[in-house]
């Protein structure tokens, strides 16, 4: 059975930056397309950034120009790269992932993606 495995989560200062990392286990499950996902408490899950292999990405409103998505296809990992981090980013974070190629269009729709992590918690205070 396929899990994705979240790690990098913590506490950081307001301007401060974390690295999320996700990588499949369990499975020789191969990433195509990968999202990150965050919860706030008492608010839905949000979209933050997506992917297709390295040449296509998304973005939520609220992250651009802060978070970058990355990958490393030979390892078969996912990145989320978070700077300038504010208090309203704090939440747990979710890697979502599938074999499929999508299309930017659809990068944000969670029910695209197959496989989820069980999120790490981040969170962003002074």
């Amino acid at each position: 059975q396929v899990q994705l495995l979240e790690s990098g989560g913590g506490l950081v200062q307001p301007g401060g930056s974390l690295r999320l990392s996700c990588v499949p286990s369990g499975s020789s499950f191969s990433i195509n397309s990968a999202a990150w996902y965050r919860q706030a408490p008492g608010k839905q899950r949000e979209f933050v950034a997506g992917s297709r292999g390295s040449s296509t990405t998304k973005y939520g409103e609220s992250v651009k120009g802060r978070f970058t998505i990355s990958r490393d296809n030979a390892k078969n990992m996912v990145f989320l790269q978070m700077n300038s981090l504010k208090p309203e980013d704090t939440g747990v974070y979710y890697c979502a992932g599938s074999g499929r190629g999508l299309i930017w269009s659809q990068l944000h729709y969670e029910y695209e993606y197959d496989y989820w992590g069980q999120g790490t918690q981040v969170t962003v205070s002074s």
